[in-house]
């Protein structure tokens, strides 16, 4: 029963203190101030939170927080900056070809990982190596197919010819491995931001 919960306890806990907050300072008007004080920044920690996970269905709220300079990825002179998203990974938007995917950043991938629903919607036709494709993922060692894409856009930032591999075993997760990572200038991690700063910048994909 604890582990369903686990996920909500701490916003459980930080609400039943501000509501108890907010009784006590109707008794005493300095904790009134305080607890007004703390309710908003409370609340508005929340819409942030909510705005950042709806953003990547919703394009309005994109643009949103776009404006707001609240948006998860930007495109900073010649760079590409990534917020950590709240589950700690780095999520990018990429477009291969006409489609777009959130991919995430996977510094311990040796090689760029696609779902077999990405490879159809971007029309790769996987084959079968010669010898055969064995990752070791957190689900075992699997088999997998390959394919090459011909172009990935990443902001200011354009790869062409780019291996993949493709199994079902993926789920519908996406990955850009160190074989992307690798055709970079050069990529950090600034606090809880990453940073991907190419060769030869192109026009920014996130210009609207």
């Amino acid at each position: 029963m604890m582990s369903d919960l686990g996920g909500s306890l701490p916003l459980l806990i930080v609400t039943v203190a501000i509501v108890l907050a907010l009784a006590l300072a109707r008794r005493i008007p300095v904790l009134r101030v305080v607890a007004s004080l703390a309710s908003w920044v409370f609340l508005g920690g929340l819409l942030f939170v909510l705005l950042q996970q709806r953003q990547q269905f919703d394009p309005y709220i994109q643009r949103a927080m776009k404006v707001l300079n609240l948006e998860d990825q930007s495109v900073v002179g010649d760079t590409v900056r990534i917020r950590m998203a709240s589950d700690g990974h780095f999520w990018v938007r990429v477009t291969i070809g006409d489609v777009t995917r959130r991919m995430l950043v996977d510094t311990g991938a040796t090689l760029t990982a696609l779902s077999v629903d990405t490879a159809r919607a971007v029309g790769l036709r996987p084959t079968k190596p010669v010898f055969p494709v064995v990752l070791n993922t957190a689900n075992g060692m699997i088999r997998a197919d390959t394919a090459q894409i011909e172009s990935l856009r990443i902001g200011t930032i354009r790869a062409d010819n780019v291996p993949v591999v493709i199994s079902p075993a993926f789920g519908d997760t996406d990955v850009l491995g160190m074989n992307f990572l690798s055709r970079l200038k050069s990529w950090r991690v600034e606090g809880s931001t990453l940073i991907l700063e190419p060769h030869h910048p192109q026009r920014s994909t996130d210009i609207s």
